[in-house]
């Protein structure tokens, strides 16, 4: 059996109600439900929460929501990985095994099926412990500098001054968006927010990728999901 997990508590102190704040005219949280259930991947799309509003919200887009999140993993610190294993221990407490699993992070409206699709069939191949999507950096991270107080600049890796950017190899941060992973092995890691040791992924275009921290951060997260939809009406 096949099982994804969407984590989503209630507190969220840079953006209020994060989780469930209107993007694009519905609840943030339903673009990643309905990405589950629409791609055929799982036989349960559950969401992870303590919040009694979000439980009702995400049953309204047609995710499980079979308990409340324990107040230990419903803090500040709590990391994903361990709020993934409490709902698949609480599963294997009532005999139900799962082969498989993806956590979907609640705020990835500009997740896709194709993309989900793409990393489960990498994944299925049984080489990596963990599948996620990741983005590329525009400029090459190894020309980089750090600021100091007095606005000076010093470059992280002065090795690689004399090169130019196009010798430089490309280097990829993860998309935030989802995990692939196994619950079998995800119950042997003692840090288990890192999901495994040997990571696989797939490479997102720049205008799937958005981190949402801020409030600037969620109005080009709209613009990018509306020029995906504008792209895709013109297949």
């Amino acid at each position: 059996m096949r099982l994804c997990v969407i984590p989503a508590r209630g507190g969220s102190k840079r953006i209020p109600r994060k989780n469930i704040k209107e993007f694009c005219g519905k609840p943030i949280i339903s673009y990643s439900i309905s990405a589950a259930v629409d791609s055929g991947l799982f036989d349960k799309v559950v969401v992870s929460t303590d919040d009694e509003e979000i439980a009702s919200i995400a049953t309204q887009f047609g995710a499980e929501v079979p308990f409340l999140r324990s107040s230990e993993n419903s803090d500040d610190f709590s990391g994903t990985g361990d709020v993934m294993y409490e709902v698949i221990s609480r599963y294997e407490s009532n005999d139900l095994y799962f082969d498989e699993a993806c956590c979907i992070y609640a705020t990835a409206p500009l997740i896709s099926i194709k993309r989900l699709q793409e990393a489960f069939n990498r994944f299925s191949k049984g080489i990596f412990d963990v599948v996620f999507p990741v983005g590329r950096y525009d400029s090459p991270i190894l020309r980089s500098y750090k600021v100091n107080e007095e606005y000076a600049a010093v470059m992280n890796f002065p090795e690689y001054e004399g090169m130019r950017s196009q010798d430089l190899y490309d280097s990829y941060f993860d998309a935030g968006q989802f995990y692939w992973f196994y619950p079998s092995k995800l119950k042997k890691l003692k840090n288990k927010n890192n999901f495994g040791s040997v990571k696989g992924v797939v490479i997102l275009e720049e205008y799937e990728v958005q981190d949402i921290d801020q409030p600037s951060d969620w109005r080009m997260a709209e613009f990018k999901y509306r020029f995906i939809q504008s792209i895709n009406s013109e297949k």
